[in-house]
């Protein structure tokens, strides 16, 4: 009986092994190598290094928050600054493939794209009539969202 049985337990033995193979195990950022966030602007540029994931595609998203800092126009042209600081929250997402994982291991870089436009009302410009624009953010936090095979494997916050 044995004989039958042990082809079936190696089977399913190497079934489970493989299973855990594949998916990550501890998924943390590359030792002597934190994200680094670069202010551009009106974006925010990450830059990390991720150990410890396994063989299927990962999706990285960096959720940010921060304030800003507003230019108020009218229709002859003249420009003064927004009276209020608009909070924002702009976010960039990027998924890699499976094949770009080296070894457990992967690079990226992404980059928030520059939040939309507020109100005139909330940049505190004189009235409607008047276009406000964003001409810098000043940003506060930034969190770095890990998921790969449906999980979020890592989930850290920073402030700026």
């Amino acid at each position: 009986m044995f004989k039958r049985l042990k082809p079936l337990v190696i089977t399913t033995a190497l079934a489970f092994i493989a299973a855990a193979v594949a998916h990550a195990a501890n998924v943390h950022f590359k030792s002597n190598s934190a994200p680094t966030f670069s202010d551009q602007g009106t974006q925010l540029q990450s830059c990390l290094c991720l150990a410890g994931l396994g063989n299927a595609d990962v999706t990285i998203t960096v959720k940010t928050t921060g304030t800003a800092t507003t230019l108020c126009t009218n229709q002859g042209g003249t420009a003064a600054p927004g009276q209020n600081k608009v909070p924002v929250k702009p976010s960039a997402t990027q998924t890699f493939p499976a094949t770009e994982i080296k070894n457990g291991n992967l690079c990226a870089c992404l980059t928030t794209p520059p939040p939309p436009n507020p109100s005139a009302k909330a940049a505190g410009c004189p009235n409607n009539n008047w276009t406000a624009s964003i001409t810098d953010v000043t940003f506060a936090t930034a969190e770095v969202v890990v998921v790969q095979s449906g999980k979020v494997v890592l989930d850290q916050k920073f402030n700026l």
